[in-house]
C-alpha cells in the first residue's frame, strides 16, 4: 500500500491586487509551492459578487499545500490582513503521497 503523510490543504481567497502580497507569504513561509486560480463569482455575507476587472475587483484563489508548522506561520503572517483586506483563508487537513514535496 503506498503511504502517506498528512499535511494542510490552504486556500486563500483575495483581491487581484493582493495576490503578490499572498504569495510572498507563502514563500516567506518556507512553503515551496503555490497555484493562483482565477474566481469569477461567488457569493457571501455581503452579497453576490461577480468579477469587474474594469474596476479591479477582480479576485483569486491561492492554493498550496504545507506542513502543519509551516501553514502556521503563513496564517500568523497573513493575520493582519484577513480582516483588513478581506482575505478568506481556511485550511484543512489532507493526506498526500511524496510528503516530504510539501
Amino acid at each position: 500500500m503506498i503511504e502517506t503523510v498528512i499535511r494542510k490543504r490552504i486556500e486563500i481567497l483575495a483581491d487581484g491586487p493582493l495576490v503578490r502580497r499572498v504569495t510572498a507569504a507563502i514563500d516567506a513561509a518556507g512553503i515551496t509551492g503555490w497555484t493562483v486560480l482565477p474566481v469569477t463569482a461567488g457569493s457571501g455575507r455581503d452579497g453576490r459578487w461577480h468579477e469587474e476587472r474594469v474596476t479591479g475587483a477582480d479576485k483569486a484563489l491561492v492554493l498550496t499545500i504545507a506542513s502543519a508548522d509551516k501553514a502556521a506561520a503563513l496564517a500568523e503572517a497573513l493575520a493582519p490582513v484577513l480582516t483588513s483586506h478581506g482575505l478568506l483563508l481556511t485550511m484543512w487537513d489532507i493526506e498526500v503521497i511524496r510528503g516530504e514535496r510539501f
